[in-house]
Protein backbone atom coordinates (compact mmCIF):
# COMPACT_ATOMS: atom_id res chain seq x y z
CA UNK A 1 0.00 0.00 0.00
CA UNK A 2 1.38 3.62 -0.95
CA UNK A 3 2.05 6.11 1.59
CA UNK A 4 -0.43 8.56 -0.28
CA UNK A 5 -3.32 5.94 0.75
CA UNK A 6 -2.69 6.03 4.00
CA UNK A 7 -3.25 9.06 4.77
CA UNK A 8 -7.21 8.95 5.55
CA UNK A 9 -7.35 5.52 6.47
CA UNK A 10 -8.01 5.69 10.68
CA UNK A 11 -5.25 4.72 13.20
CA UNK A 12 -2.63 6.24 10.32
CA UNK A 13 -2.20 9.29 12.01
CA UNK A 14 -4.04 9.37 15.85
CA UNK A 15 -3.35 13.33 16.17
CA UNK A 16 -5.31 13.89 12.89
CA UNK A 17 -8.11 11.62 13.95
CA UNK A 18 -8.20 13.60 17.25
CA UNK A 19 -8.84 16.63 15.70
CA UNK A 20 -10.44 15.86 13.15
CA UNK A 21 -8.04 16.40 9.94
CA UNK A 22 -9.07 14.53 6.55
CA UNK A 23 -7.26 14.79 2.99
CA UNK A 24 -9.16 15.57 -0.01
CA UNK A 25 -6.51 16.12 -2.44
CA UNK A 26 -3.08 14.50 -2.82
CA UNK A 27 -0.89 15.01 -6.06
CA UNK A 28 2.67 15.29 -6.31
CA UNK A 29 3.75 17.87 -4.33
CA UNK A 30 0.94 19.13 -3.41
CA UNK A 31 -2.02 18.10 -0.58
CA UNK A 32 -5.08 19.55 0.89
CA UNK A 33 -6.47 18.76 3.95
CA UNK A 34 -9.81 19.88 5.64
CA UNK A 35 -10.90 20.42 9.68
CA UNK A 36 -14.38 21.61 10.32
CA UNK A 37 -14.17 24.10 13.26
CA UNK A 38 -16.15 22.37 16.28
CA UNK A 39 -15.89 23.29 20.21
CA UNK A 40 -13.48 21.16 21.67
CA UNK A 41 -10.70 23.18 18.92
CA UNK A 42 -11.72 26.39 20.27
CA UNK A 43 -9.61 28.65 23.20
CA UNK A 44 -11.33 30.25 26.05
CA UNK A 45 -11.84 33.41 23.23
CA UNK A 46 -13.86 30.93 21.21
CA UNK A 47 -11.80 31.18 18.50
CA UNK A 48 -9.72 28.03 16.87
CA UNK A 49 -6.48 27.85 18.89
CA UNK A 50 -3.55 28.55 17.05
CA UNK A 51 -2.29 25.41 17.21
CA UNK A 52 -4.76 23.78 15.21
CA UNK A 53 -4.06 25.91 12.37
CA UNK A 54 -0.28 25.01 12.89
CA UNK A 55 -0.79 21.66 13.31
CA UNK A 56 -3.07 21.89 10.27
CA UNK A 57 -0.32 23.43 8.38
CA UNK A 58 2.36 20.89 9.29
CA UNK A 59 0.38 17.52 8.88
CA UNK A 60 -0.48 19.03 5.07
CA UNK A 61 3.83 19.58 4.72
CA UNK A 62 3.81 16.64 5.68
CA UNK A 63 1.96 14.74 3.31
CA UNK A 64 2.81 17.21 0.03
CA UNK A 65 6.36 16.20 1.08
CA UNK A 66 5.68 12.52 1.15
CA UNK A 67 4.46 12.25 -2.65
CA UNK A 68 7.26 13.40 -3.58
CA UNK A 69 9.47 11.13 -1.41
CA UNK A 70 11.12 7.61 -2.95
CA UNK A 71 10.08 4.06 -1.43
CA UNK A 72 12.68 3.75 1.13
CA UNK A 73 12.53 7.73 2.31
CA UNK A 74 10.63 9.75 5.62
CA UNK A 75 10.68 12.98 6.40
CA UNK A 76 10.63 14.79 9.59
CA UNK A 77 10.01 18.85 10.85
CA UNK A 78 13.28 20.66 11.21
CA UNK A 79 11.12 24.44 10.91
CA UNK A 80 7.81 26.29 10.61
CA UNK A 81 6.96 29.99 11.06
CA UNK A 82 3.47 30.56 10.52
CA UNK A 83 1.15 33.82 10.31
CA UNK A 84 -2.01 34.28 12.01
CA UNK A 85 -4.20 36.88 9.91
CA UNK A 86 -7.86 36.35 11.08
CA UNK A 87 -9.66 34.60 14.15
CA UNK A 88 -11.95 31.87 12.84
CA UNK A 89 -15.06 30.74 15.10
CA UNK A 90 -16.87 28.60 12.68
CA UNK A 91 -17.11 26.89 9.57
CA UNK A 92 -14.76 24.64 7.63
CA UNK A 93 -10.96 25.14 7.43
CA UNK A 94 -9.13 24.20 4.34
CA UNK A 95 -5.12 23.78 4.02
CA UNK A 96 -3.34 23.84 0.85
CA UNK A 97 0.29 22.83 0.88
CA UNK A 98 2.71 22.96 -2.03
CA UNK A 99 6.39 22.35 -1.95
CA UNK A 100 8.55 24.91 -3.16
CA UNK A 101 11.92 23.61 -3.45
CA UNK A 102 13.20 20.24 -3.17
CA UNK A 103 16.61 18.85 -2.28
CA UNK A 104 18.34 15.71 -1.85
CA UNK A 105 18.33 15.96 2.53
CA UNK A 106 15.37 19.42 2.72
CA UNK A 107 12.17 19.58 1.41
CA UNK A 108 10.60 23.50 1.80
CA UNK A 109 6.63 23.87 1.74
CA UNK A 110 4.26 26.78 1.83
CA UNK A 111 0.78 25.84 3.51
CA UNK A 112 -2.15 28.64 3.31
CA UNK A 113 -5.02 27.43 5.38
CA UNK A 114 -8.55 29.56 4.44
CA UNK A 115 -11.83 29.20 6.52
CA UNK A 116 -15.12 29.54 4.13
CA UNK A 117 -12.48 30.86 1.33
CA UNK A 118 -11.04 33.72 3.19
CA UNK A 119 -7.33 32.94 4.50
CA UNK A 120 -6.55 32.94 8.10
CA UNK A 121 -3.04 31.99 8.19
CA UNK A 122 -0.13 30.89 5.79
CA UNK A 123 2.87 28.80 6.85
CA UNK A 124 6.42 28.50 5.72
CA UNK A 125 8.52 25.48 6.66
CA UNK A 126 11.13 22.72 5.93
CA UNK A 127 11.58 19.42 6.17
CA UNK A 128 14.48 16.57 6.43
CA UNK A 129 14.41 13.97 4.22
CA UNK A 130 15.68 10.45 5.72
CA UNK A 131 16.42 6.83 4.36
CA UNK A 132 14.72 4.44 5.89
CA UNK A 133 16.87 1.03 6.49
CA UNK A 134 14.38 -1.60 4.64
Amino acid sequence: MSKNSLLNLKGFHPFGDLIGLKFTKLEKGYSQCTLEVVDKLLNPHKVVHGGVLYSMADTGMGAAAYTTLGKNEICTTIEIKINYFKATRAGVLTCNTKVIHQGKKIVTMDSEILNDGQIVAKALGTYSIFKTKT
